[in-house]
């Protein structure tokens, strides 16, 4: 198994999705552990469950604190900690847009509705004032906009006549037990799938004037409709265990330069020559933007002077 991801929970009550979180990661083949379950309110119950189960934990009462200043210290306890994830578990602060811009990407949440249905708070009452055949749960990526971040994932459950707000909410919270651990899951591996990461790659080379995609040699390409190659997407070829992007650099200098730098994430393809570089995603951490520059330089390489005029004129907007 590879490393496990390291995650820091934050709650300000009893923890219940914190437990779920927790007792799925015991299981041999989740890809995460829980390394620290955090709180505003120093006698939330979950940090006594987290302790029992020898979890550390950081406690600090926003009470005497601006927002700004206990968000700081938040931070610090995380980042002590060695986690790479945060997840908002019942934790009943906004956070302030400086934090969530730190962890973005990186951040998730759960929410007592299928959003984008009723943001906010009171969200059974209010889905069975609308008279909603079913309410439920979504666990989305955190944004500084509240309860508007990317859906990761929902479950709908159904609203039986003359439910309370009370029955609702204790069936939803069965299935936020469900689905919290799955999309965590996902979330901290989909950075190594080779599936998410070529539809990283296919938004960004697609967004260039009059690119297409064909497959070529196995692999998915980038194209001028009817023109040159300028990008592709290896995912184990020739079983070299490698998921990267290939794009055209300037020559053999340029090559040797970037695998000097880097030689963990650049890399020489085979059967490309030297005005190629491949470039690996597979390894974390990617510099989307980065990637982004890549794939319009290699476009440039290849694209006709009519097509690079038009984007250097779109660039000046």
């Amino acid at each position: 198994m590879p490393e496990k991801a390291k995650v820091a929970v934050l709650i300000s009550g009893s923890g219940t999705n914190m437990a779920a979180l927790l007792y799925a990661s015991r299981l041999e083949d989740c890809p995460y552990e829980i390394v620290l379950v955090a709180s505003n309110k120093p006698d939330a119950g979950g940090l006594a469950l987290a302790k029992v189960e020898g979890v550390p934990t950081f406690a600090l009462s926003h009470k005497g604190l601006s927002r700004d200043e206990h968000d700081a210290a938040m931070d610090a306890a995380i980042r002590e900690s060695g986690a790479q994830w945060v997840a908002l578990a019942g934790y009943m602060r906004i956070l302030t847009d400086e934090f969530v811009v730190k962890w973005q990407g990186r951040m998730v949440n759960i929410h007592p509705s299928l959003l984008p249905k009723y943001t906010g708070l009171h969200t059974h009452q209010r889905a069975i004032e609308a008279g909603d055949s079913h309410g439920g749960v979504t666990v989305h990526l955190v944004i500084p906009e509240l309860d508007e971040g990317p859906v990761i994932g929902q479950i709908p459950v159904a609203i039986h006549t003359g439910d309370t707000a009370e029955d609702l909410a204790a069936r939803v919270l069965f299935a936020e037990h469900q689905l919290y651990p799955r999309c965590l899951a996902d979330l901290v591996t989909r950075e190594a799938s080779p599936e998410w990461l070529l539809d990283r790659v296919r938004e960004r080379a697609m967004a260039l004037p009059e690119s297409d995609e064909i497959s070529s040699h196995g692999m998915p390409c980038f194209g001028i409709v009817k023109g040159k190659k300028f990008a592709y997407f290896t995912s184990n070829h020739h079983a070299d265990g490698r998921t990267a992007l290939l794009v055209k650099i300037s020559g053999v200098d340029e090559q040797t330069m970037l695998i000097e730098q880097d030689e963990d994430r650049y890399f020489r393809p085979a059967y490309f020559g030297d005005g190629w570089v491949g470039i690996r995603l597979d390894l974390g951490e990617n510099d989307w933007d980065a990637i982004a520059d890549w794939l319009s330089r290699s476009w440039r390489a290849v694209a006709p002077k009519k097509l690079t005029a038009l984007l250097d004129v779109a660039d000046q907007f």
